[in-house]
């Protein structure tokens, strides 16, 4: 299980410009970390310069099933999340999310 204590954000233009380019605002994504339920796991695909993981679950705004990859900064007093990409789930996707949702999601 991975706690995540922190909710501030380290932003680059790059990244930043990225997540909105797939429909995202910046306050989603801030409203994202901060509900109850959220699935976190490592990112399959990373480099190997940093861990990067993967944050699952439904937009607070909307509901629509999304997940942001993103790596943790800082030192364990000021960790701060890094949003690498972020975007809602392809149809595909979200099947699939809404049924181990509603099963329970293996861990």
């Amino acid at each position: 299980m991975i706690i995540i204590q922190t909710l501030a954000f380290d932003w680059d233009d790059r990244n930043r410009d990225k997540c909105q380019k797939h429909g995202l605002t910046l306050d989603e994504i801030d409203a994202f970390f901060r509900q109850d339920r959220l699935y976190i796991a490592p990112a399959i695909k990373h480099t190997e310069d940093e861990q990067r993981l993967l944050a699952v679950g439904r937009s607070p705004l909307n509901g629509h099933p999304m997940f942001v990859v993103f790596t943790l900064r800082g030192d364990e007093e000021a960790r701060l999340i890094r949003p690498i990409s972020a975007r809602y789930m392809h149809e595909r996707e979200a099947r699939r999310y809404g049924e181990e949702e509603s099963t329970g999601i293996e861990e």
